[in-house]
């Protein structure tokens, strides 16, 4: 269980700054995330690059980060997290700028390569664009959720849990729109400028105002990633809400967000004069939005339930009844209401599983252990693009691929829900009582 009276060393006031100023950053951060991804699915023609190489491209930031989530926990836990958050704000700015160079790369080709297929030397500039986003996302993420969880208590964490992914989440939808809408009415290039500035600014909001709560501890050692299967076994209740993690970013951040545009572009799903980018854009940024509004709802609920493991029901369900829809109605308005659905099943689902592991973990294990948390959501997010473009384009179709992303996330109710609400030590009752 967390220590919860380092958590009641901080008034409500004090609480409310400190979250503030981590969402300050993350929103931001959040807000240059969504500008440059309604374009890269739809670079694949301008590099001169195979759709397994698009799909590297859209995985790089992902796997960069998987591989970065457990030492980047582990150093959060040894020196506190605002040093390592404002050191990953910064890093992920270098991103959208090395798209730019990308863009302005000569398109030389480098030939074929097993399994990846054409190769170009832009393409390689965006893999390593997309290598330090990653790598400075595993700090942010950390350190918000190190930070959150250090200062709350069992009784308030879940409404600041939800605060925190709601900022998060709400300034992605708003980079969506915005990179949909400048790729359109300007150029890719104006899109990722803007992502640049947009994270520069993350980082230097961080600089001004973020506190150093946590000092940290020079007890333990470095967790790795190959140690990660035995973190696990350590702690079989973070397996199943890693599980219902890795679902939920295998199916949004990798599957929806991979093939939307493609697919407005291939069932000619039009709105008002927006082509394919700008659609996307404006679907995915209706689903974070939804996503981010059910989050700050969900953390609020889940401080007032005796199990926070109630809201994963409608939450997976609701995922699953989105996915079918999207399966069988192409049409923009069944792809308005699907995409509702399914993001605010994820904004649900979330925080929820987030507050648990903040209940369960201990104050001087919150980085590796959410480090742990993320790696399992990161397989998923870095899975999800690797399979998601040849699932629609070469193996499945569009309708069978989210046929199977339905049966994926309901598969989550007798993975994740049922386990835990067998579970006592996942409930509100145990966590107050110890």
């Amino acid at each position: 269980m967390t220590d919860e009276s380092d958590g009641s060393a901080y008034s409500n006031g004090e609480i409310r700054t400190i979250a503030l100023a981590v969402i300050a950053g993350i929103f931001f951060g959040g807000v240059a995330t969504g500008v440059a991804f309604p374009t890269l699915p739809l670079l694949d023609e301008r590099l001169v690059i195979s759709a397994v190489m698009l799909s590297v491209i859209l995985s790089a930031n992902r796997i960069a980060r998987l591989v970065m989530n457990t030492p980047a926990g582990t150093l959060i836990d040894r020196v506190g997290a605002r040093k390592p958050m404002i050191f990953g704000l910064f890093t992920q700015a270098l991103a959208p700028f090395g798209y730019v160079v990308g863009l302005h790369t000569p398109p030389t080709d480098l030939g074929a390569v097993p399994v990846l297929g054409e190769v170009s030397l832009p393409g390689v500039v965006f893999v390593t664009a997309r290598l330090f986003w990653g790598i400075g996302s595993a700090f942010v993420f950390l350190g918000a959720f190190a930070t959150i969880t250090y200062v709350t208590t069992a009784d308030n964490r879940g409404r600041w849990v939800g605060y925190m992914r709601g900022g998060q989440s709400l300034g992605f939808p708003t980079g969506l729109v915005l990179g949909g809408l400048l790729t359109d009415l300007a150029s890719m290039q104006t899109a990722f400028v803007t992502a640049g500035v947009l994270a520069l600014i993350a980082g230097t909001v961080a600089t001004l105002v973020l506190p150093d709560v946590h000092g940290g501890t020079d007890e333990g050692r470095a967790a790795k990633l190959r140690e990660v299967p035995a973190l696990l076994a350590a702690n079989p209740t973070v397996v199943l809400i890693g599980y219902g993690n890795f679902a939920v970013r295998f199916l949004w951040g990798g599957i929806i967000l991979s093939t939307l545009a493609r697919y407005a572009s291939d069932y000619g799903l039009e709105l008002s004069a927006l082509g394919a980018a700008g659609i996307s854009g404006i679907v995915m940024g209706l689903g974070v939005l939804t996503s981010g509004s059910t989050t700050v709802i969900t953390g609020w609920v889940s401080d007032m339930v005796s199990d926070r493991t109630l809201l994963t029901i409608p939450a997976f369900l609701s995922m699953g009844i989105g996915f079918l829809i999207i399966a069988y109605v192409p049409t923009i308005e069944a792809l308005l209401g699907a995409i509702v659905l399914v993001g605010g099943g994820m904004g649900a689902a979330a925080p929820a599983m987030l507050a648990i592991m903040g209940d369960l973990t201990p104050g001087d294990e919150l980085g590796r252990m959410g480090g742990v948390y993320q790696v399992m959501g990161d397989i998923g997010l870095s899975l999800g693009p690797l399979v998601a473009i040849p699932a629609v384009d070469l193996w499945f179709g569009y309708r069978v691929t989210y046929v199977l992303c339905a049966a994926l996330v309901l598969s989550c109710l007798t993975v994740v829900s049922l386990p835990l609400l067998r579970n006592p030590e996942v409930s509100r009752t145990k966590v107050k009582a110890d």
